[in-house]
């Protein structure tokens, strides 16, 4: 039996489903496949639908459904918490190298070593500025305070107040014997600099458990 040439080709089980197989193959099918939140959404959607169509309302009851709602909204509340928010880490925080006024990258250590040496030397204007600026460093290292961007001696102090409230006082002095010396010009005693070292020193021993935010 002769076709006529526009007659439609009926495809036989095999061609067919190979024909359907080549079709669905387009990556046009793979870019609309729905994604796994997607999915996860339309299941919830479907059972909210049911649990409230009128049959399964009756039967749990209104307060067994809002107790179910609630369920499910704190279960998206977390997941979106989990997986839709980045999370913040201070492991690659930016170092502040601008310090009380000065750019200074060294550590609370070196400071505190820079310190040491100036005292031996007498130079106790130089000691006392460099110890006070290890406090400070090591209450940023210790991520205790975190101050604005140019923040004075005394800000710094307030700061370090709120976490050690009963070093207020030795703070407070700290900061005005870095003042007296930095910008009033005043020289510095071996008093200055042993207090400033006393009050460093205790702060280092101490382990705040619980630091303000």
């Amino acid at each position: 039996m002769i076709l006529p040439a526009d007659a439609p080709l009926i495809p036989d089980g095999d061609e067919a489903r190979r024909w359907a197989e080549q079709e669905l193959a387009n990556p046009r099918y793979a870019d609309a496949k729905p994604t796994w939140f997607d999915l996860v959404a339309r299941d919830v959607a479907r059972f909210l639908a049911d649990l409230f169509s009128s049959g399964n309302g009756a039967a749990v009851g209104p307060a067994a459904l809002i107790v179910v709602t609630v369920l499910i909204a704190l279960a998206l509340v977390v997941a979106l918490l989990i997986w839709g928010r980045p999370r913040r880490s201070r492991a690659v925080r930016r170092p502040n190298t601008h310090l009380l006024g000065a750019d200074d990258d060294r550590t609370a250590a070196q400071l505190r070593s820079d310190a040491e040496r100036s005292a031996r030397d007498g130079d106790w204007d130089t000691a006392v500025v460099l110890r006070y600026r290890a406090i400070a460093r090591s209450l940023l290292e210790r991520d205790l305070i975190d101050p604005a961007p140019g923040a004075t001696a005394q800000s710094i102090a307030r700061s370090a107040s709120g976490v050690f409230t009963d070093e207020a006082a030795a703070m407070s002095r700290a900061a005005a014997a870095f003042d007296d010396v930095r910008y009033l010009r005043h020289p510095a005693s071996e008093q200055d600099y042993r207090e400033l070292t006393a009050t460093d020193e205790r702060l280092r021993a101490r382990r705040p458990e619980v630091v303000p935010a």
